[in-house]
Parts: C-alpha cells; sequence; structure tokens
C-alpha cells in the first residue's frame, strides 16, 4: 500500500505544488505567485468566541499530503475571516487523482476535522463540484448535505452579438441614470460611496450568511483584488448617488474576465439597469480582447439568473453544492 505522511503546509515553498491541484477543482487557474500575494494580505490567526461560545475570528491552517518521494499529493485549508458566520469553518480538500483511494483524503480530512473540533467550530462547509460525484459521496458518508446550489455559467464573446440588448443602457440614461466608471471617479470619498452600495447589496445575494467586512478589509478583497482595474469597475448613478455596479476581474492565465459582483440597490431594481450595466461589462471585456465572461448565480436568484442566461445567452456550465456538516 502507498505510503504518505500528512504534515503542515510549509509556506511559501508549497505554493509551487498546491497550485496545480487547486486548478483541477476550480474553474480559473490560480498561479502559486498569486496564491503566496493573498497569503499575505492576510494577519496571523487569531480566533476567540462570541458570548454565547461560537468560534469567532479568523485563521487559516493548512495540510499537505507527501507521498514516499516527497511530492505534495493533496492539500486541505480550513478558514474563516472575521466576518464568517459564527462558529462556521470553509475548507477545501482535493487529492490528485493519481493517489486517490488509498486513504490520503481519509487522513488528511480527519487532520482538519480534529482541528475544526479542537477549536469548538460548529459547522464546516466545503464546495463542491456537482460533476464530482466521487467527492460528494465522501462527503455525505461523513454528514455532510447539500445546502445551495450555485450555477456556473459562460458567455463566449467571439460569437456573442448583443443587438437590441445594448438599448438598455440607452434607455437607462434616458430615464436619468448616468454611468461612469470608478477610474473617472477616484479616490476615497467615491470607494466610500462604493463601499456602501455593496454593504446594502451583498446581503440580498441568495444564501449569503455572516457580516459584512469594514472598508478596509472590503477594498482589499474586491476592488484592490489582483486582476481588477478601476477602468473595469462600472457605476450607474442618480445624480450624485451610486445605485448600481459592475466589477470585473481578469485571470492573468487565460485572459478571461469574471464578474466578480453586480448589485442594483433595491429600490432602483426592475428597469433593467442590472442588464444595462452587465452589457457595459461586455463592451468592457470586448473591447480587451477577452476570449469568454464567466459568472455564477445561486440557483434560487432568478433575476440574475434570468439576465445573464435568458437575455444574454450565458451558456450553463456544471456549478457547485455548497456541503454543510453540523458539528454540534
Amino acid at each position: 500500500m502507498p505510503k504518505f505522511v500528512i504534515r503542515r503546509m510549509r509556506q511559501p515553498d508549497d505554493f509551487v505544488a498546491v497550485a496545480p491541484l487547486l486548478n483541477m477543482i476550480w474553474s480559473e487557474p490560480i498561479t502559486a505567485k498569486r496564491l503566496k500575494e493573498d497569503e499575505d494580505k492576510i494577519p496571523p490567526g487569531k480566533l476567540h468566541y462570541n458570548e454565547v461560545g461560537e468560534l469567532m475570528g479568523w485563521d487559516r491552517p493548512k495540510w499537505v499530503a507527501e507521498d514516499e518521494d516527497g511530492q505534495v499529493v493533496a492539500y486541505a485549508i480550513a478558514w474563516r475571516a472575521p466576518w464568517t458566520e459564527p462558529g462556521a469553518l470553509i475548507h477545501t480538500v482535493v487529492v490528485h487523482p493519481e493517489s486517490r483511494g488509498n486513504g490520503v483524503g481519509r487522513a488528511l480530512y480527519a487532520s482538519l476535522r480534529q482541528w475544526a473540533v479542537e477549536v469548538k467550530a460548529s459547522r464546516l462547509i466545503d464546495f463542491m463540484r456537482e460533476t464530482d460525484n466521487r467527492s460528494l459521496a465522501f462527503a455525505e458518508s461523513r454528514g455532510y448535505v447539500k445546502e445551495r446550489h450555485t450555477f456556473e455559467s459562460v458567455l463566449d464573446l467571439a460569437s456573442f452579438d448583443g443587438g437590441k440588448l445594448y438599448d438598455s443602457i440607452n434607455k437607462a440614461e434616458r430615464s436619468g441614470i448616468r454611468f461612469v466608471t470608478l477610474a473617472e471617479e477616484p479616490g476615497e470619498a467615491n470607494e466610500r460611496k462604493l463601499y456602501e452600495l455593496y454593504k446594502v447589496t451583498h446581503p440580498d445575494i441568495p444564501g449569503y450568511s455572516g457580516s459584512f467586512p469594514w472598508f478596509e478589509e472590503w477594498k482589499k478583497w474586491s476592488i484592490g483584488q489582483s486582476g481588477v482595474r478601476p477602468e473595469w469597475i462600472h457605476i450607474a448613478k442618480d445624480g450624485d448617488r451610486y445605485i448600481g455596479v459592475v466589477t470585473l476581474q481578469q485571470n492573468e492565465q487565460t485572459q478571461a474576465m469574471y464578474h466578480e459582483y453586480t448589485g442594483v440597490l433595491p429600490e432602483y431594481r426592475g428597469r433593467r439597469i442590472a442588464l444595462a450595466l452587465k452589457m457595459l461589462g461586455v463592451q468592457t471585456a470586448r473591447a480587451c480582447g477577452v476570449p469568454y465572461l464567466r459568472t455564477h448565480n445561486d440557483s434560487m436568484n432568478g433575476p440574475m439568473l434570468r439576465i445573464n442566461r435568458d437575455l444574454i445567452g450565458f451558456r450553463a456550465e456544471p456549478g457547485n453544492y455548497k456541503m454543510v456538516c453540523e458539528l454540534r
């Protein structure tokens, strides 16, 4: 039987081996460099408990499995942010296909779960590809249940013809809505206006839980992310008020763009402002020579699914299940 060793991940050395493993399960590839950059943004973990004993704070322990030749063949991470729902830990476990079936995944998950119990987590959450039946069965045999379903959609831009969909931009402008980019309205004051727009609209996403990050952390993980540029952030304005936004993020390897966020204030919905913002995003992507746009939507987010798939014509791709295990 093949031999392996489970150990804590060594940073940054192991990122080179971990990135290809993550690329086996993620829709868009990531590099070791990007993994390190993201990790460098996070201070050392600091967990604590609220007044009813629920896990709070943040941490990101990581484990790898090495085979008998010293090669990293599996990876696991358990993490929470300060704004993650109380008690919850989100995790990922991935095993190289050639190393599956010999107990690596079981041992790696056991280490992760043991740590979760030690820190008194009450809930474990993993997001698994809906087509990965083997991993889904692994999770369900350990007490996980499917809580939500996220759809993935792709728009091939080479063959896309928006036609009359672009009329939504003119229609919104005729009603008094103005469209700008963050590049046209730079500065912290406008970034804080955008932050408030995100903060109001984010809880309306089906399945959203937890609290909302404070301004500095929001900026770091949204408009300050690698691959996001101010000219790729389209904002809808009513007077001086920010009432809608679409943010695009580009992957440096595929050159594709991801709809990182779309939001419109509740009182402005139903006027096709979200469609207009989406079409502005399409124009930007095509002008940049992007091969395709990718997005995700919760299965219960009917209005956004209608815009993406029924109106614009995004192609359905296999999505993800949110798998949840209650520890207590």
